[in-house]
């Protein structure tokens, strides 16, 4: 059983490889991804081995936790959380402008050692309140023998307030006799806090874009329905609809559920009403609804109303099942993301290893006098380090991408098949129902003696969507079964170059095994039960959504609409979304491999009196975090 569940209280790729890695060690856990940006995990498990209780149970120890209540609306959660977080970070603002007015004298309190107390007191109430979280999460981890992004945060601010804490009370006694100039560094505890909250706030406004397309097809579904009961109409919540139940569905009113049309009328037409199913299926003409045609949640009568008997409710609409597809796909994971989880999991002892070393080698190279830059360069070598950046880096680009192609009607299985589209420089496409649409008004018995242009018509934009796929690079073979002419002629029409005629299902997986074997990436695209072979032996399959569930099951890309220009678009969204990938893990390596060295100090060893100082490095930390989300948003706006 494969089932997305909502997480609560990640903060970064450490926390998401971390609950990954407990799923994956329990007893009856087949698979698990979870996915930061998304919030969420992906888990394949066996019920009859281990219940959702017991994963959740597991996870809250790590100091997580798993929604498994259907009724716990996920949506209140996080907004009270975002609440809390903005509250929290507000507050640290406050306290940071307190504590620097304090530090550096702006406010008199007539001597050194009563500041120093005073801004002791704020670095305290700002740690055990705002940044409470960041101790708790690093105390759990450390139970768990792992650690994370709260740990380095934990240690750096907890370093800094003890050292300070120490010389306020003994920092004559201890260090004046040896000639050390001491310091204080009560601001940088609390600036890095600070900072840090803002940049997770900023983060979660901006990670909140990534999973705006699931908002939408989520919002799709209306709230309520009305039931008929002997002739009286009643609005009733959605969840008490039944399998059976007759509903009536007005003008302008959302679909509740899938059905069959019981009878339907509208000023147009006394038997049938008008539904735009754009939404689901991309086509920008109303459908006719008769008596016994399907309808679907989230469709909207456009003209007309109509009473339907509910077939598939809750979890079992189409509009569901699209919605779970494209949650599980945005939670799963592409090739280079796994080795970024591994990454992830020995980062922060790395870092905290690089630290000790920074610490150790200033002392060595300083001695005694040189103690206070040891623990501050320490402590900015903790903070400027982040996981987070290569953390996000891939599933952000992911999640916007995925989304992206599902509000154009494009649903793409799994994170491997939108990495997979772009290397394509191959496409076979099938010709009756996939390049073209038939007539359905005339007897196929007959057909070989009709025209060609009275037996089938080609698909929407289907000239220039061959045209663009062989402008960017891609070859371009159609297979039919059809007779040479007709075969030629309706190649001839969409401007494909190479055809073959009088084909069966073998010829199409012998054409796509050939073509491998050239050393050539190779998509299908079929709608039938005759491409099923080609489509399971294509690098990437691609099923129109009006083709049987049979090619639809097999294929890793489907195309919900008629129009076929969503091929080209599918396969440049997966070269932009690769791109971007990469884009933000190169600069999330850059960050990390620039500016830990600097705020070690490296830049003393060729003479100039400058490093990234405790406060400025958790202001860089946020900064790289966020820009790596906002980057990957302009998916959005990309052609």
């Amino acid at each position: 059983m494969k089932q997305t569940i909502p997480v609560i209280g990640m903060a970064c790729s450490s926390c998401s490889a971390n609950i990954e890695k407990k799923l994956n060690t329990l007893k009856g856990v087949n698979s698990a991804s979870v996915s930061l940006p998304g919030r969420s995990a992906l888990i394949d498990f066996d019920p009859q081995v281990i219940s959702l209780e017991k994963m959740k149970a597991e996870i809250n120890a790590l100091g997580y936790d798993l929604v498994i209540d259907k009724e716990t609306s996920v949506d209140e959660i996080e907004k009270r959380e975002y609440v809390l977080l903005k509250r929290k970070t507000v507050l640290s603002w406050l306290f940071s402008i307190a504590v620097m007015c304090v530090s550096m004298r702006w406010i008199d309190l007539g001597s050194r050692d009563i500041a120093n107390q005073v801004a002791l007191l704020i670095a305290l109430a700002n740690m055990l309140y705002c940044g409470r979280q960041f101790y708790v999460s690093s105390f759990r981890q450390l139970r768990h023998g792992s650690a994370n992004m709260d740990t380095l945060v934990a240690l750096s601010t907890g370093i800094a307030f003890l050292f300070s804490a120490f010389n306020t009370f003994w920092g004559d006694a201890v260090w004046a006799s040896r000639g050390v100039v001491w310091h204080t560094y009560f601001d940088a505890s609390v600036m890095i806090i600070t900072f840090v909250l803002t940049g997770r706030l900023l983060e979660e406004k901006a990670k909140d874009g990534t999973a705006s397309s699931i908002r939408q097809m989520m919002g799709m579904a209306p709230k309520t329905a009305h039931i008929v009961d002997d002739d009286k109409i009643e609005e009733v919540p959605l969840s008490t609809i039944e399998v059976g139940d007759v509903l009536e569905v007005r003008p302008g009113e959302k679909v509740p559920v899938d059905g069959e049309v019981m009878w339907a009328e509208s000023f147009m037409t006394a038997d049938a009403a008008y539904v735009d199913e754009s939404m689901i299926t991309g086509e920008p003409t109303p459908a006719e609804k008769k008596k016994g045609s399907k309808v679907l949640a989230g469709t909207i009568p456009s003209q007309g109303k109509f009473r339907m008997r509910a077939r598939q409710v809750g979890e079992d609409t189409a509009l569901a099942h699209i919605i779970k597809m494209v949650q599980e796909a945005q939670g799963s994971k592409a090739p280079v993301q796994r080795i970024v989880d591994k990454a992830a999991l020995v980062f922060v002892p790395v870092v905290a290893c690089i630290a000790l070393a920074t610490f150790l080698l200033w002392w060595l190279i300083g001695g005694n006098s040189a103690l206070p830059q040891a623990i501050m360069s320490a402590v900015a070598v903790l903070v400027i380090a982040c996981p987070c950046a290569m953390g996000l880096a891939t599933p952000t680009a992911l999640m916007v991408g995925i989304g992206k192609a599902a509000q154009k009607q494009i649903l793409i299985k799994d994170a491997a098949a939108l990495e997979s589209l772009r290397k394509v420089d191959v496409l076979v496409t099938d010709k009756t129902g996939t390049l073209t649409i038939p007539n359905k008004n005339i007897d196929f018995t007959k057909a070989d003696n009709l025209p060609f242009e009275e037996r089938e018509t080609l698909k929407p934009n289907a000239r220039e969507a061959m045209d663009e796929l062989q402008k960017k690079g891609i070859e371009v073979y159609m297979m039919s079964g059809d007779k040479d002419e007709a075969a030629r002629y309706w190649a001839e029409k969409a401007g494909i170059k190479h055809y073959h005629s009088k084909v069966l299902p073998q010829d199409k997986e012998n054409l796509v095994r050939q073509l491998q074997a050239e050393g050539k990436r190779v998509a299908m695209v079929g709608d039938g039960i005759n491409d099923t072979q080609a489509l399971a032996l294509a690098d990437v399959s691609i099923a129109i959504g009006k083709g049987t569930d049979v090619a639809m099951d097999v294929a890793q890309v489907t195309l919900m609409g008629d129009d076929l220009s969503a091929i080209p678009e599918a396969i440049q969204l997966s070269r932009n979304t690769v791109r971007m990938i990469w884009e933000n893990l190169f600069w999330a390596f850059i960050y990390n491999i620039v500016c830990i060295p600097l705020a070690a100090g490296l830049l003393y060893a060729f003479g100039i009196d400058w490093q990234i100082t405790p406060s400025w490095a958790s202001a860089l930390m946020a900064f790289s975090s966020v820009s790596v989300v906002l980057n990957s948003l302009r998916l959005r706006w990309m052609k």
